[in-house]
């Protein structure tokens, strides 16, 4: 696959990930302190608005599945999701201001719900376009590793974006002035994210279904997700671990600001994103040596034995804390990578015991995953701030301090350490999945025809 192809295809994860930082991280500090929802509705709405997609994903991912129109299956969502998408950033980065608490919070549900609905209309059908562009193995992590490096460095720059518009226009952090920096976010962001989806459905082509369309019943499909065990696990270990990794998202800025006592959280996110994309290609090239599941869970090791340590920490330890972000940003890239391209496999094995091809039904599985994940996160990450007594801009007490030390440090390390220990019964390696790919495309008919993963009769 040429490697302009690549970053076409890559270029739309660049723009949209200012639904990741921006909406996961600034938002709800900015709505609760700036826009003036109180701390915990924002947690349960933007938990409300992930649950919601538990629904819009799969049925998407199935649409676009079964969608045949001369331009493809996929590309016609992208086109017309994006559009929606830049509109609704458009709603929820500039809300109304000096409203009360209810008109303030029915903008930002309204606003946030449209922008998930629409961010799905485009996300799990270009998602879906990745296992659709190779079926080699190992190639397919080189794919992965530019639209994820593509992602991650897309959150780079909207994690670094706040510091760079408060450096240039001298910005103190006074609310008109965040108002200000959200509306410039806005400016930026959505001819970008309309832009670079248009680059990628004008350069990729899709492939037709490899199979004939049929059996899309809900009971078989529902018993050929079970019957999938590679994906099972995978999906369960995903899920787990990405929890676990969401409550440092959402609760960095807390964090930093009332546990460190610092206001370097800008420089501590660009930092841990940036090594994130520098160690990536050092990934790509594990990955090969030892094999996409092996990676994977050196990669989670890393940052659960790098991340434990910020439980110890308390005001004025920035050092020890930049440390322990540059550590666990080097298994950063390959948390991310690495599933999406294992993903890809157990998309093939679906196909060799269905006989179908459904990215988007898998796709949008995996989307309802990482929401219900970032949903959790955040939903239960405010809600339990919420409880032990956090009050916006003001010193925290003990309580609280407490509680961020846990939700941020150990239940992230808890969570790794699960996720790890289920994802060692993956079974698919790089020789399984050449048997695969080869009983595929022989079309079942290789003597004798048998399961690699089961060594039962297909």
């Amino acid at each position: 696959m040429k490697t302009s192809a690549k970053i076409a295809y890559a270029a739309p994860a660049f723009a949209l990930a200012v639904v990741g930082i921006p909406v996961y991280v600034y938002i709800p500090k900015f709505y609760t302190d700036v826009v003036g929802v109180p701390v915990h509705t924002v947690g349960m709405i933007l938990l409300l608005v992930r649950l919601f997609d538990a629904v819009t994903d799969p049925a998407i991912g199935l649409l676009s599945d079964r969608t045949s129109t001369r331009f493809g299956r996929r590309r016609p969502y992208i086109a017309v999701g994006a559009i929606c998408v830049a509109l609704s950033v458009c709603a929820l980065f500039n809300p109304p201001i000096g409203k009360t608490a209810g008109v303030a919070t029915l903008w930002m549900t309204l606003s946030i719900f449209s922008l998930f609905l629409f961010w799905t209309l485009v996300v799990v059908p270009y998602e879906s376009l990745g296992p659709e562009l190779t079926f080699d193995y190992h190639e397919r992590t080189s794919l992965f590793a530019f639209r994820d490096g593509f992602l991650i460095a897309g959150t780079l720059a909207a994690a670094a974006a706040p510091g760079v518009i408060d450096g240039v226009l001298g910005y103190s952090g006074k609310p008109e002035q965040e108002t200000q920096k959200f509306f410039l976010f806005s400016v930026l962001y959505a001819p970008m994210i309309v832009l670079f989806c248009l680059c990628c459905i004008l350069k990729i082509q899709e492939h037709p279904p490899a199979r004939p369309k049929g059996g899309w019943q809900t009971g078989a499909m529902l018993r050929d997700i079970k019957r999938n065990r590679p994906f099972c696990i995978l999906l369960l270990s995903y899920l787990i671990s990405a929890f676990g990794n969401q409550l440092p998202a959402t609760l960095i800025l807390f964090y930093v600001q009332y546990v460190l006592e610092s206001t370097r959280a800008n420089l501590f996110l660009f930092v841990y994103f940036l090594t994130g994309v520098a160690f990536l290609p050092l990934w790509i090239r594990i990955s090969k040596r030892i094999g996409k599941k092996a990676a994977w869970l050196l990669s989670m090791g890393i940052n659960t034995g790098a991340f434990l340590w910020v439980f110890t920490l308390g005001a004025g330890d920035e050092v020890r804390y930049g440390i322990i972000v540059i550590l666990s940003g080097i298994g950063f890239g390959a948390s991310l990578v690495l599933p999406s391209a294992i993903q890809a496999d157990v998309i093939d094995y679906d196909e060799l015991i269905s006989g179908l091809r459904r990215e988007g039904l898998f796709i949008g599985i995996w989307s309802i995953a990482k929401k219900l994940a970032a949903a959790l996160g955040v939903g239960l990450g405010l809600y339990l701030l919420g409880v032990a007594g956090y009050k916006p801009n003001v010193q925290q007490g003990e309580s609280v301090i407490m509680m961020l030390k846990i939700l941020y440090g150990v239940v992230p390390c808890l969570c790794n350490a699960m996720g790890f220990v289920i994802a060692m019964k993956y079974p698919i390696s790089p020789q399984i999945h050449h048997e695969i790919r080869t009983l595929i495309e022989s079309n079942g008919d290789a003597e004798p025809a048998m399961d690699p993963i089961t060594q039962k009769p297909l």
